[in-house]
């Protein structure tokens, strides 16, 4: 079975918060202050945080779930 999930490039976040904001699952956390980390376990794959990122750094991956 195949699943989504959210993948931030950490390097290039800016931690502005938007994401987390977005978030139905409440699967994205500002680290510290210093960039968005994705809780795969949470995480629906719906795209919202990725659609909202005004870096546009979040990515949408596909991922086998067993």
């Amino acid at each position: 079975m195949a699943g989504k999930l959210s993948y931030v490039n950490i390097d290039r976040c800016a931690a502005c918060g938007a994401c987390e904001n977005e978030c139905p699952s409440g699967a994205i956390k500002v680290y510290r202050g210093c960039f968005a980390a994705v809780s795969p376990e949470k995480c629906i794959g719906c795209g919202k945080c990725a659609k909202i990122c005004p870096a546009c750094i979040i990515e949408i991956r596909e991922t086998d779930v067993k």
